[in-house]
């Protein structure tokens, strides 16, 4: 038997955080069923090293890691694979939004990775720059660069998608 994370306190974790874990793991591969094969690769790597983690309190962004870590190991093997699963299921973008939810789940989906990736932790794990670019290996700096440029990114896809949406309503 392997030992791993007993206690209880790794499958509350496990509860608490799948779906972003998902979510984020979708996010870099953009395509579902590699997305469950990092998240349960992921998550048994994980459970294999619960007992020793110190900081309890950093579970969510250790597993975080261990997701994009377990992406990077993927990808240099097999390369990328990207399917034609309806982002409508990752629930990235509430349907109550408002009109443009679709316009914006689609313009964060055609984001390059290292603009989509710090920006999926920021809003989908709720990580701050520091936690970010812990997680990334890189600085703060160029976390909050990237987020920038992300959101330039995003201003332009919705922007001209929203106007001529005006315009339509105007007619």
């Amino acid at each position: 038997m392997i030992a791993g994370g007993t206690d209880g306190s790794f499958e509350e974790a496990v509860r608490a955080h799948a779906g972003d874990l998902f979510r984020y793991a979708y996010w870099l591969a953009r395509n579902r069923q590699q997305a469950e094969d990092i998240v349960q690769e992921a998550l048994l790597r994980g459970w294999r090293a619960f007992p020793r983690v110190r900081d309890r309190a950093a579970v969510k962004s250790w597993l975080f890691s261990i997701v994009r870590n377990e992406f990077l190991r993927l990808a240099a093997r097999d390369g990328p694979a990207h399917d034609s699963l309806d982002a409508a299921d990752l629930d990235i973008v509430d349907e109550r939004a408002g009109p443009f939810a679709m316009e914006m789940r689609d313009a964060l989906m055609a984001l390059p990775v290292s603009y989509a990736e710090p920006l999926a932790l920021q809003v989908l794990g709720g990580f701050s720059c520091a936690e970010i670019a812990a997680m990334l290996q890189t600085t703060e700096g160029a976390v909050m660069t990237r987020l920038t440029r992300a959101r330039q990114a995003l201003k332009r896809l919705v922007l001209p998608v929203e106007a001529k949406e005006r315009k339509g309503e105007r007619s």
